[in-house]
Order: structure tokens, then sequence, then C-alpha cells
């Protein structure tokens, strides 16, 4: 097993890298785990498949995004410990926030069960799609534990400077969940309910082994069952910490929902093709997720250690990277996003218009590799309030209403619709640059 990495001491571009790299590709399969459901749905079922499939996954992963967000108050307050060489208190952190993230699973899991039906018809799923959608909905939600539980161990295994152990959850979990496709959806013809019931099993797959894995793993503090006692400075600190960027996500989530929602209401093809255009675009922007994963590690490593110009070095170095692929990922969306499309959907229609939508994400591309950095970094740092706030006055003071008028323009456009993201995500930069100008003004007086 990988050992953890110390940020505070030596070289900083190919440690961050040696931490990035696997963090990349566990994203990539992450990616390629959400992209084989509606690969598969999209070649061997129907557009009102592939619509189910889009509204739904899109609302699990808005739930489960807020669950990942809040589990970065671990990875944080977990890197602020290591580089304090308090690595040993790591137990009780760990702990409590297995007990507090296991409470929030049973409360989503009964939530999203009552109420599935109301998700659909909020997010203006097509007639032809509802009951797909409201199934797929339903058996996900019922897998909540599950799915919190598997984004919950890569949060944890981050915190401490691992970056490989998520890539091995993240690798069964996708191997499984492409078997269970081909089974249930290929082989079966269950369509939408066969991709989610692969889904959730997979994930089960990949948290069992994990924790074999896990018990045999040598952790830089000691983790048993005197550590599961409830401590509610420790779980305030998480929640601190958490809290905003879980906010922050959860709205951002809600303003993609809503974009979605109005793109629903122009048909099952638009429906189809926007979330064909999301997976895409899962993949062109994996590098910059990357870095911002890699970044918080990074960052909240040296704050502890009092080191902030290390911090400011890894920023600089991440955004140049960062930059090198995005010009890579702009153009090959831009003018060949309908190959890109053609991957996940075979109806000529669906692609043309996942092809269109695309175009705004390929231009979005080249701000994401500044904005991710920026929030991996502000993450690291504790501003976490400041990521929220940015967050939501890019996604509802820009982001929405941009999208809705460009809804209105006549004849609507999926790529004007689209442009409202890069949009919000220039606005959020420039908000980016003017807090790390207060903050360099801050360390230095």
């Amino acid at each position: 097993m990988a050992e953890q990495k110390n940020f505070t001491e030596g070289k900083i571009l190919a440690p961050l890298l040696g931490f990035a790299i696997p963090v990349l590709f566990a994203l990539f399969l992450q990616s390629l785990y959400g992209a084989v459901d509606l690969m598969i749905v999209g070649k061997f079922a129907e557009p009102a498949d592939v619509s189910g499939v889009s509204t739904g996954s899109q609302i699990m992963m808005t739930l489960t995004n807020l669950v990942s967000s809040l589990s970065m108050g671990m990875t944080v307050f977990l890197g602020q410990k290591i580089g304090e060489r308090k690595a040993s208190e790591g137990g009780k952190i760990v702990a409590n926030g297995i007990m507090l993230f296991l409470a929030i699973g049973i409360f989503l899991t009964v939530f999203i069960s009552l109420f599935a039906g109301n998700l659909a018809s909020i997010m203006n799923a097509p007639k032809e799609a509802y009951d797909l959608t409201v199934s797929y909905i339903s058996i996900c939600g019922a897998g909540a534990v599950v799915i919190i539980s598997y984004n919950l161990i890569g949060s944890i295994f981050r915190g401490i400077g691992d970056s490989v152990t998520p890539l091995i959850t993240v690798l069964i979990a996708c191997i499984c969940n492409i078997i269970g496709d081909l089974i249930l959806v290929a082989g079966f013809d269950m369509g939408t309910k066969g991709a989610a019931i692969a889904t959730v099993a997979a994930q089960l797959i990949s948290v069992l082994i994990s924790l074999v894995l896990i018990s045999k793993k040598e952790l830089p503090f000691k983790l048993d069952k005197t550590c599961f006692k409830v401590e509610k400075k420790i779980i305030k600190k998480i929640v601190f910490i958490g809290a905003p960027v879980a906010l922050q996500d959860l709205l951002v989530g809600i303003s993609f929902l809503v974009i979605l929602a109005i793109v629903n209401s122009l048909g099952v093809i638009a429906s189809a093709g926007v979330g064909v255009a999301e997976k895409v675009c899962a993949f062109i922007m994996l590098i910059p997720s990357a870095f911002a994963q890699s970044m918080s590690a990074f960052v909240s490593q040296n704050r502890g250690a009092g080191k902030y110009d290390r911090a400011f070095k890894g920023l600089r170095y991440a955004i140049g990277v960062s930059f090198i692929f995005a010009v890579l990922m702009f153009y090959t969306a831009f003018f060949h996003g309908d190959i890109l499309s053609g991957i996940f959907a075979k109806d000529t229609e669906v692609v043309a218009a996942s092809q269109d939508y695309l175009k705004a994400y390929a231009v979005d591309c080249l701000f994401t590799c500044f904005l991710f950095c920026f929030i991996g970094f502000f993450n690291g740092m504790e501003y976490t309030r400041f990521v929220m706030i940015q967050g939501i006055v890019g996604a509802f003071f820009v982001r929405i209403p941009v999208s809705y008028i460009m809804s209105k323009r006549e004849p609507v456009s999926l790529f004007h619709i689209g442009l409202a993201t890069p949009c919000s995500t220039v606005t959020q930069i420039a908000m980016c640059f003017l807090c790390l100008w207060i903050l360099k003004r801050k360390l230095n007086r």
C-alpha cells in the first residue's frame, strides 16, 4: 500500500504531481463509472431511458456531492493535524466523521425514498421518462448509506496524503459497475432500473473489499473502538470546515438542476442531449478537478506547518499545468464534440443536441483550470466560507439568470444556454483573485 505524503518539505511540483496523478486516475474511473450507465443505456435502450438516467443521476450526484463536500471538513482537518505533527489525533477525527456521515446516510435513505416522485417532478422530467426517472432515484436512494461510505473512504485517505487507496476503491467499483450494466441493461434489457441497481451494487462491493484492504494498511493513527466516542468539538470542527463547501456545492448543484429543468421543458431530445454532454464534460474537466482535490491536501498540510509560501507556489504550479491541458480539452470538445457525444448515444438528434451544448463547456475549460485550483487552495486554507460565497454568486446571480434568458431567445440554442457556465466561472475567478490579494496582505501584516 502507498505511503502517506508529507507536503511540507522538499520539492513542490514532483510531490504535487505524484499525488494528483492517482487522484486524476480515480476521477477518470469515477467519471467512467457514471458514464458507463449512460453509455450502455444509450446503446441498448431508448432516448427516454437516456433521459431518465441523465436526470436521475444528476439528482443523485447533487446529493452525493453534498455529503462528499461536507467530508472535505475531515480531509482538511486531518491534513492540518499531519502538518502540525499531530497525526495521532486522526483516529478520533475519523471515528467521529464516520458516525456523523452514517447518520446523514440514514436520513437521506428515508428522504429520497419518500420524495423520489417529487424530485422528478421538480426537475420537469419529460412525460416519457418520468417513471424511469423515479425508478432510478428510488433505487439509488435506497443505497444512500453505501454511496456515502464509498465517498467517505476517499476523503479520509486524501486527508492523510494517500491518493492511491481511493484509486483502488474507484477501480473496484468501476469494474463491478461495467459488469453489472452489461448483465442487467444489455443482457436482461432492464434499462434505467438495471443501471441504478448496478450502480448501488458496484459501490457496495467496493466498500466491502476496501474495508478488507484498509484493515491491512498501516495508518498514521490508531483507529479502534475507543475512538468511537462522540466528541462534539471534533464534529463541530468537521462541520465548520465542511459545511460552507457542502452548501456551496449543493447550491451550485441546484443551479445545474435548474438549468436541466429548463432544458427538460424543451423535450426529451434536448434532455438526453444535455445529459450526454454532462457526461462528456466530466471527462474534459478531469485535470482541473484532480488539482482541486490535490491542492486541498497540499495546502492544508502547509497551512498546519505555517509554510504559506509553499502553498502559494503550489497554487501557481497547479494552475500552470492545468492550463496546458485546458487548451487541448477546449480544442477537442469545441471542434470534435460530435465524436465525443457519439460514444454515449446512437440517436443522431441526441448527438447533435449534445454537441451544441458541449461547445459552451469547451469555452469553460479555459477558465476552470484557474477556478478549480483556487477552490482547492482556499479550502485548504480553511477559507471555506469564501468558497461558499463565490459559488453562490456564480450560480444564482449569473448561471441561472443567463441560462433562463438564453432559453427565451428565439431560436433556442443549447450552446447559448450553456454559455451561462463560463460566464459564471469568469465572475468567480475575479472574486478569487480579489480574495487572494486580501489574503496575501493579511499574511504580510
